[in-house]
């Protein structure tokens, strides 16, 4: 059992630790994260597919970030909030800040799709086309598409007194409208909004080599008039709104949740406009009424060159899925030579077992679930889910656990934001089925990710449990780097037990064996962890710090970094998106350096190296060091206790991303990243720490396999000859040789 240290004394620095001088903001921080994703968009050496996909990404995390962050500060400035993180920006000024590198980010983002990805479609078979572009024939086949397809399904609204300005939903595309009589006076204005259930791509059934499209919102704006008879003008421009769709839910006053829930998400729909993305072809007068109508800070409507949410738009690589050299080569997750057997409770009871996904499969996770809903030995199964896929078998073997008589409870997490009406769904599905179904501690979303089954087995019980970095998700499983670590130890099946009964009880334990819980102790913890190797360091101990997550934002964790590093501690901070620490101040973070790896696959893990003195300590957890995962959420660390799976973790995942030179940037103390390598190297002289991954496992199932010819018995066999002229007395040979046995 780990010894987990309190927090130790900390030494004077040489500048003033909380000096906000020695924080990035946490949103500005973020923004440089997105403009990475958009870098691998701009490279040219990235597969042309692939570039697409880095764009879809960048626009979707731009949204999302508007609808919670941005929606966020604006509520503040409205409230009069005046509470500033450790950076000091007020949300006013943070905002201003926003917009004009949001102002560039869009524009960045119109021009690698307008210049640098369409013409490289078009070269490659695939065209987009406005309809004024297009053949006299094909714009007769697309006005008979309009006419049959597409015009019954329309609804223009006017604007006038009669018909005040409708409801415009978060993200639908939409056409402002411009219509001026015969009498010439000011334009009146209407809203069209464009069908989200047709596809955004309308295929042009042309002559020619090139699979063309028109947007759909161009083919209704080129055939507006047919709505708009006896008007001399009539123009039209597509418009999106971008709403605050952050939950606001008084936990406390609550008497059904999931019916609160509920309620919020259907009502957010009609949250505050935060931001507005115009045509840049679009009229300044329709501009400014939209603006005025939706109540939008001027500094939050911006012009766009490109079609509007690009994300849509993902269908132009269909004609060309088949072209391998247009994208990253396949990959399919390998299966893990540790669940080679039949029986996967032998296989843990055997011995601890680390998968690495996506480069291992996550098949063995779902087949312990189902093989433990069938096993008449299995008494009860434990679960938390925070976001789960649409067709998920880990649901189905929950349910099906449930009518075969087992005890199951499922901790549904329905705040998970974005995920709240799958959730929903999954919850009372569950409950439907007879699965004990909590949803839970007031105040706290519950984001660690454990699974515990109990088995009986002989005169005892057993209890093997799963742990991982990352979600019951099998979906995204093939797509995020996330751990799994399965265990027969009885202290982390002890510790699962009491974290279960935390969640549905509200009662905790007098202690922890292995596990570590935020908010319980894992902040106190993670920073007597880092104290610790300062005092390491002072004592001329071996001291070091690896810490690998998706984002680094408490300013005490910070602090505490600034003067292990002041103690000589080297730290290496592998974060993938924002990170608040300053590398690189002299005297205060000489000796942190921080990466961030964008490649084909989220890194998504959350793993803290400490060297403690020789000891190697090594832990995977649920949480990213942010004040919310440490105060605000039910979170799990683990200890990594097999020796040679520790080494694995440390060589394989850490160590690896830090010699990154493909696809690795280091952080600038200004809160910039600069690229490891240079436009001028070659690939093959490049170290991508996923590919490199990506063989490790296909090499280890080689190697499983070879072990296994290589064991397999040798057996004799008589073989009988058949006499010939030359002998015909031919007696029986025996021959030797390595033979399949059943």
């Amino acid at each position: 059992m780990e010894n987990h240290p309190a927090p130790g004394p900390s030494r004077p620095s040489v500048l003033p630790i909380d000096d906000r001088a020695l924080f990035i903001n946490r949103e500005l921080s973020w923004l440089e994260f997105n403009e990475a994703v958009l870098t691998e968009a701009a490279d040219g050496r990235v597969p042309l597919l692939e570039r697409l996909k880095f764009l879809s990404i960048a626009q979707t995390n731009l949204e999302e970030f508007f609808m919670v962050r941005v929606g966020g500060l604006q509520e503040q400035v409205l409230e009069g909030v005046r509470n500033a993180p450790a950076d000091g920006m007020t949300a006013e000024e943070q905002l201003s800040a926003i917009s004009k590198r949001v102002m560039k980010m869009e524009t960045r983002i119109s021009s690698i799709f307008s210049q640098q990805i369409a013409p490289l479609f078009e070269e490659n078979g695939v065209a987009l086309r406005r309809p004024e572009d297009l053949s006299k024939e094909e714009q007769r086949r697309l006005r008979a598409y309009f006419q049959d397809h597409i015009f019954p399904i329309l609804t223009p609204l006017a604007l006038d007194p009669g018909h005040p300005f409708p409801h415009i939903p978060n993200k639908r595309l939409n056409l402002i409208i411009s219509l001026v009589g015969e009498d010439d006076a000011a334009p009146a204005f209407a809203i069209l909004q464009v069908p989200a259930v047709l596809p955004r791509l309308i295929p042009v059934d042309g002559d020619g080599e090139k699979a063309t499209f028109v947007l759909l919102g161009d083919l209704v704006a080129d055939n507006v008039h047919e709505l708009f008879r006896g008007f001399r003008t009539c123009e039209a421009w597509p418009f999106r709104v971008i709403r605050n769709y952050d939950l606001s839910i008084d936990e406390e006053e609550a008497e059904d949740l999931l019916e609160t829930i509920g309620e919020e998400v259907r009502r957010r729909d009609r949250g505050r406009a935060v931001a507005l993305e115009v045509s840049s072809r679009c009229a300044p007068e329709a501009v400014s009424m939209l603006q005025s109508a939706l109540d939008v800070r001027s500094e939050f409507v911006f012009d766009i060159d490109a079609p509007l949410a690009v994300q849509e738009l993902l269908g132009l690589a269909e004609p060309l899925k088949d072209r391998e050299e247009l994208s990253d080569p396949p990959h399919t997750p390998q299966p893990s030579p540790a669940f080679s057997g039949e029986d996967p409770f032998e296989t843990i009871r055997n011995g601890d077992v680390l998968l690495h996904h996506p480069y291992e499969s996550f098949e063995p996770v779902v087949e312990l679930l189902e093989r433990a809903a069938n096993d008449p030995d299995v008494l009860a199964i434990k679960q938390t889910l925070y976001r789960t896929s649409g067709d998920s078998p880990i649901v189905k073997a929950l349910i099906r656990a449930a009518e075969n008589g087992k005890q199951v409870a499922a901790l549904v997490e329905i705040k998970a934001r974005f995920d709240e009406e799958n959730n929903i769904q999954w919850a009372q599905h569950l409950e439907r089925s007879g699965v004990h179904v909590v949803y839970g501690l007031v105040g706290l979303k519950t984001h660690c990710k454990v699974m515990l089954i109990v088995r009986k087995e002989g005169h005892r019980l057993r209890r093997y449990v799963h742990l991982g970095t990352g979600n019951y998700n099998p979906k995204t499983a093939t797509l995020y780097t996330d751990l799994s670590l399965f265990t027969a130890r009885d202290d982390f099946g002890r510790d699962a037990t009491s974290l279960f009964n935390l969640l549905t009880s509200c009662t905790p334990p007098t202690e922890w064996h292995e596990l570590v819980i935020a908010p319980l102790g894992l902040h106190e913890t993670t920073l007597g962890l880092i104290e610790r190797e300062a005092a390491f360091a002072r004592a001329g101990k071996p001291a070091r710090i690896i810490a690998k997550m998706n984002s680094l934002q408490d300013p005490d964790v910070i602090r505490a970094l600034y003067r292990a590093s002041q103690a000589g501690v080297k730290v290496d901070l592998i974060v993938r998106g924002l990170c608040c620490l300053r590398p690189g101040l002299e005297g205060v973070s000489d000796n942190i350096r921080v990466v961030s790896v964008v490649d084909r696959f989220l890194e998504h893990h959350r793993i803290y190296f400490f060297e403690a003195g020789g000891r190697r300590l090594v832990y995977g957890a649920s949480a990213d060091w942010m004040s919310r995962n440490f105060h605000r959420r039910v979170e799990a660390m683990f200890p990594i206790v097999d020796e040679k799976i520790r080494r694995r973790v440390i060589e394989e995942v850490l160590e690896n991303a830090l010699l990154d030179t493909a696809k690795a940037r280091e952080l600038q103390s200004d809160g910039t990243y600069v690229r490891m390598r240079s436009e001028d190297d070659e690939e093959t002289s490049l170290r991508r720490s996923q590919s490199l991954l990506v063989k490790l496992a296909k090499r280890a199932v080689k190697e499983a396999k070879e072990r296994e010819r290589a064991e397999r018995p040798f057996i004799v066999r008589p073989i009988r000859h058949r006499p010939t002229k030359e002998n015909p007395a031919a007696q029986v040979a025996i021959e030797t040789g390595p033979e399949e046995t059943s």
